[in-house]
């Protein structure tokens, strides 16, 4: 697909784009949602709304296809870890949703930059601390777990 193309294509997406902010808040209160689906996708509604990220709003168009792009990384995630049907009823915008997110996540990385792409698509594995002895259950949970970044395979 020629640069031009997907630049004309992410541009017919972007009109989605505050539906896609209301998908996310609905999915955030749906109680089939998992747990940690909820948290990545409300870390993806702060992400988008805040205005300077890793390439600032004010940028006209461009500013928002790393928002796109996080937004479809997440919800193609939730598809994998629940029905994307729930997905479908919480949509209120045009077009199938779950196409829209695998579309956008294909096309973004054609026009995003190599350092922003690798960072937003990085895969985090959680990893084990040591925990204190004497800890109690729900500080076990809290203190037990840690992010860290997996580098790309080539």
């Amino acid at each position: 697909m020629a640069k031009l193309e997907a630049k004309q294509r992410l541009k017919g997406l972007m009109l989605f784009f505050p539906n896609l902010i209301a998908l996310c808040v609905r999915l955030v209160k749906d109680p089939r949602v998992p747990k940690t689906e909820k948290v990545l996708l409300a870390g993806a509604i702060v992400y988008a709304i805040m205005p300077f990220d890793l390439i600032p709003d004010m940028i006209p168009f461009v500013g928002q296809i790393d928002d796109a792009y996080l937004i479809a990384l997440t919800l193609i995630r939730l598809i994998n870890h629940t029905n994307e049907d729930v997905l479908r009823e919480h949509w209120r915008g045009g077009g199938d949703v779950v196409q829209l997110a695998q579309s956008m996540s294909k096309i973004a990385p054609m026009i995003l930059p190599k350092r922003v792409r690798r960072v937003l698509s990085s895969r985090v594995e959680r990893v084990p601390n040591d925990v204190p002895s004497g800890a109690t259950k729900d500080a076990v949970r809290v203190l037990s777990t840690k992010l860290i970044e997996v580098p790309e395979e080539n």
